[in-house]
């Protein structure tokens, strides 16, 4: 049986270890009310908590997880051997080895050099690996839950300074990461949201920052803060519907997305990249034919509105035609209501871009470009400067690499040959280059056709207007109307066409699939040249950004291109 495709709502933990224990059953308390809200109001986004596991506040939150049902994910900042010396006593030691085995492990890479079984660093190095794990948490949830006094610090790693960097986007100081791109400081707060819960700490001056008290909880994004009983800031409660409006279409068709063949070699027990791939890109589909079916339908309706006008216009006896020619309007009026309340045109793009993003993610991941850690590779970005609205997009992306299982480097390298194949092919062996030249050639054919629809309409409408002119005093007036009417109809067939052809954006698809075969193409020769492994994944690295920065062109061009009945 295949798992469904779901994307969680992915709470991240963050939390001070000193916590006053007079405060720890109702900060426990505090954090199973907050999971079964959100379980509450999001039923079907599967619960997923990611914690470090370290002492305090994110074992505490991890029990409650798994309490609730949820699924809990440990990205361990350490090797697991050398992370449990922090668990001096042997109660604690067992508390974590309990957590670690009810959770799926992620070890991060290792900031230094050094095998698992060597010394566990101490001092300022085993801080910055506290930071990459604080920082791989915040990254890759969609609230960060912190359990924090309110008071800045310095201290590298510790909570204070993970909830600045959610908030301000200002990353702890930590070594250099293969290709590691700062979060823009200038960009906008759309997907940092942190749920706070006060506490003290066991510690001289331990109490929380004015005018936070105790137990206070607040939803904090950027520099807004909102009390935390109350709702969730807006634009995040759209960012999540629109995560489980997907989750909704993709559990209620799936039967047909289960036998979807979606990417190559993806089986019943695909991970969650291949299985949301699969899902978006059934959907993708899906919702495309509804478009398709009502654009045709409405301008079937703007052709027969014009044509009925025409008739009751230029024909005698012919009043009824005005009738018809409302009661089509009103059709046609139907037509784009239904399709905007069902969200086709929306659901569309959206899960188009999804299905895309993770297309270029899972070859990615399968030659070692997204392994775990590297969490600003193809999600952080895409799409977010040209589409706020879809953060739910990125949020998925960043789900879906969370829950894969990690690959190894030298599966990796054994899977360099497939990847070519499948993902880039050649001009008569399948992959992206040949689909790119078959959908050229199919829309321009399709553009020919409309061409010579406007062409032979053209013709038609000189030709009737010669034989105006020269016949005009041996015509009868009921003649010259039918002529008259005759010409419109094809006119009228000629620019409801033209205007279809707009509306899907022939002529500049056309344009991005020659520019795609040609940069697949390019791709394919530079690869066949390519000395080693190494210089195969640069190539498909550039590849894949070429990928997804045609992607947004395409989301855009036809996001100007909604269904709007008063423009017809």
């Amino acid at each position: 049986m295949t798992t469904r495709a779901a994307i969680p709502l992915t709470i991240g933990v963050t939390s001070h270890r000193n916590l006053v224990a007079s405060e720890v059953e109702a900060i426990r308390q505090g954090v199973r009310d907050f999971l079964v809200r959100m379980r509450r109001e999001y039923p079907n986004m599967p619960l997923v908590v990611v914690s470090a596991l370290a002492d305090g506040g994110d074992q505490l939150v991890a029990e409650e997880a798994l309490a609730a049902g949820a699924r809990l994910i440990a990205p361990l900042p350490l090797a697991r051997a050398q992370y449990a010396s922090d668990f001096t006593d042997a109660a604690a030691r067992a508390r974590f080895d309990a957590l670690c085995n009810a959770a799926q492990i992620i070890e991060l890479p290792q900031l230094t050099d050094g095998a698992v079984h060597a010394p566990a660093p101490t001092g300022h190095e085993r801080d910055r690996h506290y930071a990459q794990a604080g920082v791989y948490v915040s990254d890759h949830c969609h609230i960060l839950l912190a359990i924090w006094d309110g008071k800045p610090s310095t201290l590298l790693g510790g909570t204070a300074q993970i909830v600045r960097y959610r908030l301000s986007a200002e990353k702890p100081a930590l070594a250099e990461r293969r290709r590691a791109a700062p979060r823009n400081l200038l960009d906008d707060d759309s997907e940092r949201l942190t749920y706070q819960i006060v506490c003290s700490r066991d510690q001289a001056d331990g109490a929380p920052a004015p005018p936070l008290h105790p137990l206070q909880t607040v939803w904090r994004c950027g520099e807004q803060i909102q009390p935390g009983d109350g709702p969730m800031p807006e634009k995040f409660r759209a960012t999540l519907a629109n995560a489980a409006e997907f989750n909704a279409d993709a559990e209620k068709y799936s039967a047909p997305i289960d036998a979807h063949p979606g990417l190559a070699a993806a089986a019943a027990d695909a991970g969650a990249i291949e299985r949301l791939f699969r899902a978006a890109d059934w959907l993708a589909i899906h919702f495309q034919r509804r478009v398709l079916l009502a654009m045709r339908g409405l301008y079937t309706v703007a052709a027969l509105m014009a044509i009925a006008f025409t008739a009751y216009d230029n024909l005698p006896a012919q009043d009824d035609m005005l009738y018809v020619f409302l009661l089509l309007f009103a059709l046609g009026g139907f037509l784009v209501v239904l399709a905007n309340r069902r969200g086709w045109h929306r659901k569309y793009l959206d899960c188009r871009a999804l299905a895309e993003g993770l297309r270029v993610q899972w070859y990615w991941r399968r030659i070692g470009l997204s392994l775990a850690g590297d969490a600003e590779f193809a999600r952080d970005n895409f799409l977010q400067k040209q589409d706020v609205e879809l953060g739910w997009v990125r949020d998925a992306m960043r789900s879906a690499e969370l829950e894969s299982t990690p690959l190894n480097v030298a599966d990796a390298s054994r899977e360099m040959a497939d990847v070519v194949r499948e993902w880039v092919g050649d001009a008569q062996h399948g992959g992206q280059f040949d689909y790119y030249g078959r959908k050229a050639v199919q829309h321009a054919r399709t553009h020919r056709i409309t061409e010579t629809v406007d062409s032979a309409s053209l013709c038609v409408g000189i030709g009737i207007s010669i034989v105006l002119a020269a016949f005009a005093v041996h015509l009868s007036a009921d003649m010259k109307n039918d002529l008259v009417v005759v010409m419109a109809i094809f006119s009228i067939v000629a620019g409801v066409r033209a205007a279809y052809a707009y509306k899907k954006a022939d002529k500049e698809l056309i344009k991005q699939y020659r520019y795609m075969q040609r940069i697949f193409g390019a791709a394919r020769k530079a690869l066949d040249r390519a000395i080693d492994a190494a210089e195969q994944r640069e190539v498909l690295r550039l590849l894949g950004e070429a990928a997804l920065a045609e992607q947004v062109e395409w989301a855009l061009m036809h996001r100007q291109r909604p269904l709007e009945h008063n423009r017809l």
